[in-house]
């Protein structure tokens, strides 16, 4: 009693000064972080903690384009880089579906051989049985996603590990593939067909290109906006609205430059738009929405998910049906840049490139951590080493040799980031 009154009068001066010191702390946090300077404080305090985001694959690409474009200028020629964006679709669609799986710790082997089914299913259903072509390539991804519920079945039910269920269906998957296609094995689309013309000449309108370019900077303008307000709201340290107006412009000026150079050459492909606006809807469903707070807590402990009420079986599934309905609408792009569905498509490195894309990009192999646009940053490194060595006129052989070098660069990166993490946190 003596301690909340004196006198019979509340102690309300003991307590004042106390709420007045939180709310000069959270004063001084919010002034931290409202100029240009604060936010690049905060930056420089995620990378410390560990927090690393796209910074080494993007300074990667920087040195692999410097390094290529000292040996032949050309690879940076408004063409090549076009051609170089045609080829980085279909794969990194396929890529898209990895990240989901390694989103909450599993893998998925057969996505090279999903996608080469598709494309001879597709083959097959459009050009001998004469169905229409968008209905082949519906089919072909509805067997993709039944194909992912299947392993999500095999793990959840069986608890047999994605890594023996996927490796399994990899070969199961490719017998299929050699059986659609038959004695002959390849099918040759027809040329001069929407679906082919998409893959190798289909651009978008150059004014349409422009208007494109300006939606990123936008909304990245609108949404810090309103997460401005609520951290506000809260009494949390929020960025000023003059670093996002620059964050903003600064995202809105390259987009343009880049366009604009594209547009000297044939322009932007209108199968790589298709796939960045897959990547984008990908990202905001895992960083906007509760399916996507589920995968990443599922991915750091699925335990821990588990008990505090999440469906774990049905995130699990939700990530092996995306990905193989991905791994699908990848292979229907290859037989569309290929104009042709045959035996060696889905085989050699796609396999490879696909997960190692992933990870390259910035999805953690330990689960819980990753994005979206990893597989388009991963996918474009990997394209871009292909594209380097290919005009200097070099083996095949040194491409995997350096992809596995940079693929085994970015692991470390990410074990290093992710120990630095755990050490801050403790800290």
């Amino acid at each position: 009693m003596s301690n909340e009154m004196q006198g019979g009068q509340p102690r309300d001066t003991q307590v004042a000064p106390q709420k007045s010191t939180l709310l000069d702390r959270s004063d001084v946090r919010v002034k931290h972080a409202a100029g240009v300077g604060g936010a690049v404080g905060a930056f420089v305090e995620r990378v410390k903690s560990g927090d690393l985001g796209s910074l080494p694959v993007i300074a990667g690409l920087v040195i692999i384009w410097t390094v290529f474009t000292s040996l032949n200028p050309v690879f940076l020629s408004a063409n090549n880089l076009v051609n170089l964006l045609f080829d980085c679709s279909t794969v990194g669609v396929i890529s898209l579906g990895i990240v989901c799986v390694l989103m909450v710790g599993q893998i998925d082997l057969s996505v090279g051989s999903m996608s080469g089914f598709a494309s001879a299913l597709v083959g097959t259903l459009w050009v001998n049985y004469g169905w229409p072509v968008l209905l082949a390539i519906v089919a072909a991804i509805v067997v993709g996603a039944v194909v992912g519920a299947l392993y999500a079945l095999l793990l959840n039910k069986l608890g047999m590990p994605s890594f023996v269920a996927t490796l399994a269906g990899l070969l199961a998957i490719l017998g299929m593939q050699l059986y659609v296609l038959g004695a002959t094995g390849s099918i040759n689309l027809p040329y001069g067909s929407t679906m082919v013309n998409l893959g190798q000449l289909m651009v978008i309108p150059a004014i349409v290109s422009y208007v494109l370019a300006l939606v990123p900077g936008a909304l990245t303008l609108l949404i810090g906006l309103r997460t401005r307000e609520r951290r506000r709201a809260s009494n949390l340290s929020a960025p000023s609205v003059g670093s996002l107006l620059v964050r903003s412009l600064a995202i809105t000026v390259l987009l343009e430059i880049v366009v604009a150079y594209l547009n000297q050459g044939r322009g932007v492909p209108l199968m790589f738009g298709l796939f960045l606006g897959l990547a984008v809807a990908m990202d905001y469903a895992l960083k906007r929405t509760r399916w996507g707070r589920s995968m990443n807590a599922v991915g750091g402990n699925h335990e821990a998910a588990r008990r505090a009420g999440i469906k774990v079986g049905a995130i699990y599934t939700s990530a092996f049906v995306l990905c193989a309905s991905f791994a699908a609408l990848g292979g229907v792009l290859t037989a569309a840049r290929l104009a042709s569905a045959s035996q060696q498509a889905g085989t050699g490195d796609v396999n490879l490139n696909a997960i190692a894309a992933a990870v390259i990009g910035g999805t953690s192999l330990f689960g819980g951590r990753g994005s979206a646009y990893s597989a388009v940053l991963g996918i474009i490194v990997i394209q871009s080493i292909a594209s380097g060595l290919t005009l200097l006129n070099l083996s095949s052989s040194l491409r995997f040799m350096i992809t596995g070098a940079v693929l085994a660069i970015a692991v470390i990166v990410d074990s290093l980031a992710r120990q630095s993490r755990v050490s801050h946190g403790r800290a």
